[in-house]
């Protein structure tokens, strides 16, 4: 096999496996491990058993099956890949169908904003105003029920927020809202959607016709690299944190015409936490 065939057919869960490394929590299709080049209290790095990826929350790296066993072992490429071929190649092309089988949730309701702690929720995020765009979820898993803020993304998956929790249920994807008088060809880049709400309560944003770009998530930014390569002018709002900050120093190497927004919450750590704080 080549090296895109091995990224494809070899299950990166089955390789952590190998070097007894397992996941503290996941749910059917992403998993958090602790970081495999540094030692730490909370999981950081995400994998997408889906895409056969992990990216590193800490760090901003990415891994496929063949960089992750680079990093454990400290190799060379030619020694990963050595290392690989004793693996079983049929794992990952039945991997969808048990995660299927392995789907541990049942959304019970979707309906608009009524739950009192929702709403509570939303005002205390300054954005329930917003609440037309949002639905109120809920959802069964292991046995017990839960509720909770929902959003929506392009695969059908849906962001979950409440006070209490951040989770993602059925499959992990970015939402990309369209705008047909967005006659400049321009994008706004957002990390989570309580960002892009936030966006809607700014002063004149009205006269913004931008098409919104919600990523659910920094890993998901090679969903959407090439779709941005057709916009004139992107506009990021993404964390100040390090992957936020790795993203934004990727994007800029990447594109031309690329405005960082960052700069108007730099002592906060979001857009919406700048403006919950200043709206109090």
């Amino acid at each position: 096999m080549n090296c895109g065939q091995i990224k494809e057919k070899i299950s990166i869960r089955t390789v952590l496996e190998s070097f007894n490394l397992f996941p503290v929590k996941q749910n059917s299709e992403t998993a958090f491990y602790f970081a495999i080049d540094r030692e730490e209290k909370s999981p950081s790095l995400c994998v997408d058993f889906a895409q056969n990826k992990a990216f590193d929350f800490g760090t901003g790296k990415s891994y496929d099956v063949i960089s992750i066993v680079q990093q454990l072992s400290k190799c060379s490429v030619s020694n990963a890949l050595q290392y690989l071929e004793k693996f079983d190649t049929s794992v990952q092309s039945t991997n969808k169908s048990i995660l299927e089988s392995n789907k541990n949730y049942e959304i019970l309701e979707v309906k608009e904003i009524e739950h009192l702690a929702l709403a509570e929720y939303l005002l205390s995020r300054k954005v329930f105003n917003q609440k037309h765009l949002v639905k109120e979820i809920h959802y069964q898993m292991n046995g017990k029920n839960y509720f909770g803020v929902g959003f929506y993304n392009n695969s059908g998956g849906v962001e979950i927020r409440n006070k209490y929790s951040k989770i993602c249920l059925g499959k992990k994807d970015i939402t990309l809202i369209k705008n047909e008088l967005n006659l400049k060809n321009e994008i706004c880049v957002f990390e989570g959607f309580f960002d892009f709400l936030t966006y809607l309560n700014l002063p004149n944003v009205q006269i913004s016709n931008s098409d919104y770009l919600i990523l659910n998530s920094t890993a998901m930014f090679f969903k959407v690299e090439k779709q941005l390569t057709q916009y004139n002018k992107i506009v990021l709002f993404l964390d100040n944190d390090l992957s936020g900050r790795n993203l934004t120093a990727e994007i800029f190497c990447k594109y031309e015409n690329v405005e960082d927004c960052s700069i108007l919450y730099e002592d906060f750590k979001d857009l919406n936490e700048w403006f919950s704080i200043n709206r109090q």
